[in-house]
């Protein structure tokens, strides 16, 4: 029935996958909308739970994403190249940073640049565990810390892993840009199977609430910014309708396509976001105490980073923790296979090592320089100037209008306003744009012939979500992107365990013994669905046996792509009769005797 439903919606993907991604994506936002009490309560009650006893697992495990990549990067696997042992990188150094700089952090920096260090300098996350007083130098300090902790090395493991588990995967053994081609070590023909399609059917959604929850985040940070430039409230009406317009825009890039849609909305995205930067660093007459103290909260960070990395508010509990770095942890990894899978296309031709080493090292240098000014800005501001940063951020809880406060107190601040919030909704309009078309490849299991309709579905699934969680959650807000993000987390993290097993056990079975490294080639795999639809398609032209139905047809004169596990090939006649043939000889020997060598002469 459903690869009927499937031809007769003229899609091309793969129907079990699509339509239970899909089927639970909807059955959510209705089942929200009528049941929003009910659902509500058991959310916030779920989340809750995991918070308090769970919470230490999300900490220790992403330490430990960060433990094992850089064990790889050092190890001899780092020399390992992701794809053909003799191809070059696609990309040159300098175009592949930029792409990495695009990746990921765009909505994470504008929402959070000057609301996480406000937040933390005006209620220190240790100050009742280390005696720090609010809005004070050692408080400061320690603000700035805890931002680098969330949004530098730790939050670049969490994309990382899957990245390279793609990468490997995609480039090295030709599989389907899946997450369940990274479970082949361990399932085999299986990832083909309906194990395989449970965990892309899990990746997809999780992918899916992911990426919601960061455009919610820019929904919010818009509403804010237009509430205090031209008084439009917060609330969810307009919330709503910021939803709407921008969802509308990203369609129509989905339809301009990648060159003229992505691509150019990126570029104009980091020269944009660059000139925010420099602007503020600048204008605001406090350049050298930013650059002063960018250097030196790098250096605080890296001495702090043991402690801050293991670190589970053991005898304090104030709970502080659970509703910022677990709600990080959690968000982040839901949609890690979406940067991921990015990540890993840009990646082709180079070694495991240059691999997480720039994935790791770049973006959080820009991070650490991006906390460092706007972070350093706000506490010059509330230290040196007229403040007012603490009392709307901390005090009235506006964590989305932190950005339009800093601003207020900068030349031409109306304007600067308006060219920030131009921003977030360039963000915003490039993450659900590239979303679409990273989950569309994941329902596919290729990256060829996707009809214009598949994308455009999940572009408008994402903003359904989004709209149901902010709007019609009954928690609301940033309280509700929460609470779904930490449940949403949890599979995502043991999913991410057996991705670091698989990942190790794939390079031991590849990888040569030093100095050669030399490691086995890999055909191309399509999907089954893919497969047959491609036979079929081929039916005039070639005679080949139909693996469904088993009736003979043309036998392609090229190679076609079959369905079967790269470690197994088909078993053929010759193979029956020998495999026959030996058992008999063990029958009645014990065991099969080789031919002696010759060794005369």
């Amino acid at each position: 029935m459903l690869n009927r439903l499937h031809d007769g919606l003229r899609l091309r993907t793969t129907p079990v996958i699509f339509f239970g991604a899909a089927g639970i994506i909807i059955l959510f936002v209705i089942a929200t909308i009528l049941f929003t009490d009910p659902l509500s309560a058991a959310t916030g009650t779920a989340s809750q739970w995991l918070m308090e006893n769970l919470g230490w697992f999300y900490i220790l495990g992403v330490t430990l994403f960060l433990v094992f990549l850089i064990y790889i990067a050092a190890s001899r696997f780092g020399r390992v190249k992701l794809g053909p042992d003799d191809e070059q990188p696609e990309h040159s150094k300098l175009t592949w940073f930029g792409m990495l700089f695009a990746a990921g952090i765009g909505t994470i920096l504008m929402f959070w640049g000057v609301a996480e260090p406000v937040s933390h300098f005006g209620a220190p996350p240790r100050g009742e565990a280390l005696g720090i007083q609010a809005e004070t130098e050692a408080a400061a300090i320690e603000a700035i810390n805890f931002s680098l902790y969330h949004f530098t090395f730790h939050t670049w493991a969490i994309f990382t892993l899957p990245a390279l588990g793609f990468a490997y995967f995609i480039h090295k053994r030709n599989l389907p840009p899946r997450v369940s081609s990274i479970f082949q070590p361990i399932l085999g023909r299986r990832i083909h199977g309906p194990i395989g399609k449970f965990i892309d059917i899990v990746a997809i959604i999780g992918t899916v609430f992911g990426v919601a929850v960061s455009i919610g985040l820019g929904v919010l940070q818009i509403n804010g910014g237009l509430e205090q430039l031209v008084g439009i409230p917060q609330n969810a009406g307009w919330q709503l309708i910021i939803i709407a317009v921008v969802t509308g825009i990203a369609m129509i890039s989905v339809g301009l396509g990648l060159e003229k849609g992505i691509k150019v909305l990126s570029n104009v995205n980091i020269i944009s976001a660059i000139a925010l930067m420099l602007f503020v660093l600048v204008a605001g007459g406090a350049t050298v105490f930013m650059l002063k103290g960018t250097i030196e909260s790098f250096g605080s960070y890296v001495m702090n980073l043991p402690e801050l990395a293991l670190w589970n508010d053991t005898f304090a509990d104030t709970g502080w923790q659970n509703t910022w770095t677990v709600f990080y942890w959690a968000w982040t990894i839901t949609w890690s296979p979406f940067v991921g899978i990015f990540i890993a296309r840009i990646s082709r031709g180079r070694t495991i090592r240059q691999f997480v080493v720039g994935v790791l090292a770049v973006p959080s240098l820009f991070s650490v320089v991006w906390f460092g000014i706007f972070g350093y800005a706000s506490m010059d501001i509330e230290l040196n100037g007229d403040g007012g940063l603490v009392e709307r951020v901390v005090d009235d809880g506006d964590i989305p209008g932190a950005l339009f406060e800093l601003l207020s107190h900068y030349p031409a601040a109306w304007i600067v306003s308006v060219f920030a919030i131009v921003i977030v909704i360039i963000f915003f309009i490039t993450s659900l744009d590239s979303a679409a078309l990273v989950i569309d490849t994941m329902a596919n299991g290729h990256e060829d012939f996707n009809p214009l309709g598949q994308r455009l579905f999940w572009a408008l699934a994402v903003g359904l979500i989004t709209a149901t969680l902010l709007v019609f959650s009954g928690e609301g807000g940033l309280g509700a992107l929460q609470s779904i993000s930490i449940l949403i987390g949890l599979p995502f993290f043991i999913i991410a365990f057996f991705q670091m097993y698989a990942l190790h056990r794939a390079l031991k079975e590849d990888a040569g013994e030093m100095p050669a490294m030399r490691t086995r080639e890999w055909r191309k795999v399509l999907t089954p669905e893919e497969t047959v639809r491609r036979m079929r398609i081929e039916d005039d032209k070639y005679d080949y046996e139909d693996p469904v139905s088993t009736t003979t047809r043309p036998q392609p004169a090229t190679e076609v792509p079959v369905m079967q596990d790269p470690y197994i090939r088909p078993p053929t006649g010759r193979d029956v009769r020998r495999h026959r043939r030996d058992s008999t000889l063990a029958g009645r020997t014990g065991s099969r005797k080789l031919p002696k060598p010759n060794v005369d002469g």
